[in-house]
């Protein structure tokens, strides 16, 4: 059989999402989530013409060099007294105050001279200008934030400055992380000497948080049909991740437990390096699989290419993987028929540019290497010998 590459693998998987439903978020609670609706502006921001600068309001006509004006009131932002201004006089007026009527410039006050009630100008007349018109920043009725965007502290102020209170997000997916094989323990709890304890269990729990889903670990399960069939009965999630169980051995029994549970398969294994098991299925009633390898390292790389895009589809986003370019600090060998993500030491240079240094010893099943790396190199399937300073893509996980 042949496999997918990541990319077509990737997009059989998001074809078999269903956006979950859209609730009511606080403001105050929507970092990190997507907009399920956009957010259009309600007023102008400003609704007035404003000050940018303290200074004072004058009418521009009256600003000419040695010019005396006379001060008839004085403006502070949040100030609800109606203003006016006439031929040859000023209003102080201090940022974010709104223009009196009939003023158009501000004086800013350090080119002017106070004098009592009132300032003149010096010989030679300053530039007014430091005025925000009404509706510099947006109007009425543009579209500030689009459905599918997903929010950070920026944007929730955009969304504040428009009067939210609250915004429509695509609720949190519901995920269930299972583990599975006879060799694992929880950590902490008693281990016997043919065991290892489950790591890739709690790193993909908070994998799950950082992109915007509720996860819960599940005890590890044996390699029995029965027993795996057993832990999908009533599970109330939208998103099963299985770890393990995901090859063609005898002992590898994910796949026909589920495919006994009526599940389909929209893949089955991958042309990718570590990760070439992962495989993805919907249950009859629409829940999500996704069936990682065993191995830490293969596991969170898969959680990377396929893991974050899925969850950012089910709360309505549009997934994208963003590949930087970064040079190559040693000698790569030719790449095989899969795609390789190699982890390695991302090298900040002083003059601004990235170095990256893949570690000599790629085993999927270290996760010292894993826990020291901060990216993933790209190598493409077939890709020829790269020497020190080629350029690469990188991916920097979440």
């Amino acid at each position: 059989m042949t496999l997918p590459d990541v990319e077509t693998a990737r997009t059989r998987m998001l074809e078999a999402v269903r956006i979950l439903e859209s609730e009511s978020v606080f403001l105050d609670q929507v970092d990190g989530r997507w907009l399920a609706e956009p957010i259009a502006a309600m007023r102008d921001q400003p609704p007035f013409d404003a000050a940018a600068m303290d200074g004072y309001a004058v009418r521009g006509a009256d600003v000419a060099p040695g010019a005396r004006l006379k001060i008839v009131g004085e403006s502070a932002a949040g100030g609800r007294g109606a203003l006016r201004i006439g031929p040859g006089e000023a209003v102080r007026i201090f940022t974010g105050a709104a223009l009196p009527e009939g003023a158009d410039s501000i004086l800013i006050q350090e080119v002017v001279t106070r004098e009592g009630e009132g300032i003149l100008l010096g010989d030679q007349a300053p530039d007014p200008a430091h005025r925000r018109p009404r509706g510099v920043d947006f109007r009425a009725g543009d579209r500030l934030l689009a459905a599918g965007v997903r929010l950070n502290p920026w944007r929730i102020a955009l969304a504040a400055s428009a009067g939210a209170a609250a915004v429509s997000c695509a609720r949190r997916p519901r995920v269930a992380i299972l583990p599975g094989g006879d060799e694992l323990a929880v950590p902490g709890a008693p281990i016997e000497a043919h065991q290892i304890h489950d790591s890739a269990g709690p790193a993909l729990t908070a994998f799950v948080r950082r992109w915007g889903g509720a996860a819960r670990t599940l005890r590890p399960v044996q390699d029995d049909d029965g027993a795996i069939r057993d832990r999908f009965e009533g599970l109330d999630v939208d998103l099963v991740v299985t770890i393990g169980g995901a090859s063609v051995g005898d002992h590898d029994r994910m796949k026909p437990a589920l495919r006994s549970l009526g599940a389909e398969l929209t893949v089955e294994g991958c042309a990718v390096r570590p990760g070439k098991p992962v495989w993805c299925a919907r249950l009859p009633d629409g829940r999500l699989v996704l069936g990682l390898p065993g191995n830490p390292a293969s596991a969170l790389v898969c959680a990377e290419l396929f893991l974050a895009p899925l969850l950012v589809r089910l709360q309505g986003g549009i997934p994208s993987t963003v590949l930087e370019t970064a040079i190559l600090n040693t000698r790569l060998p030719a790449n095989g028929p899969r795609e390789h993500y190699m982890r390695a030491r991302l090298l900040s240079q002083p003059d601004g540019t990235l170095r990256v240094l893949p570690f000599s010893n790629q085993d999927s099943s270290l996760v010292t290497v894993m826990a020291e790396a901060d990216g993933l190199v790209r190598r493409p399937a077939g890709a020829d010998p790269a020497s020190p300073g080629a350029v690469v893509q990188v991916l920097r996980p979440a």
